[in-house]
């Protein structure tokens, strides 16, 4: 990607992310800032659907060690999301249950 789609992309994340922060309707936000509110809608389609291609699953094995009650042993890992949220996940979660947590947190408008 050019530097100057690369700059339009960072532009538009920084102003969804502004408005999200803001609490302020989308057509306030936009009227404040005179950007077309269709635009708007636009980007955040685009960088949703962006965003999406973006997502890696990984398979993590062989890094619990069972203990004595039938728990797992190891340190949780966090999972970075969008608009500065992360989850916790400890060991021996349920990875179809993650990956529906996952697709709804980061499918939210």
């Amino acid at each position: 990607m050019g530097q100057q789609k690369e700059e339009e992309w960072t532009r538009w994340r920084g102003l969804l992310t502004e408005q999200s922060e803001s609490g302020k309707g989308i057509a306030a936000f936009c009227r404040d800032r005179s950007l077309p509110v269709w635009q708007f809608y636009e980007w955040k389609k685009r960088l949703r659907q962006g965003s999406a291609d973006q997502f890696v699953a990984i398979e993590v094995t062989g890094t619990e060690v069972p203990t004595g009650r039938g728990r797992l042993r190891g340190a949780p890992v966090e999972i970075r999301l969008r608009r500065n949220r992360s989850v916790m996940v400890e060991p021996g979660f349920d990875a179809d249950h993650l990956r529906r947590l996952l697709s709804v947190l980061e499918c939210e408008a």
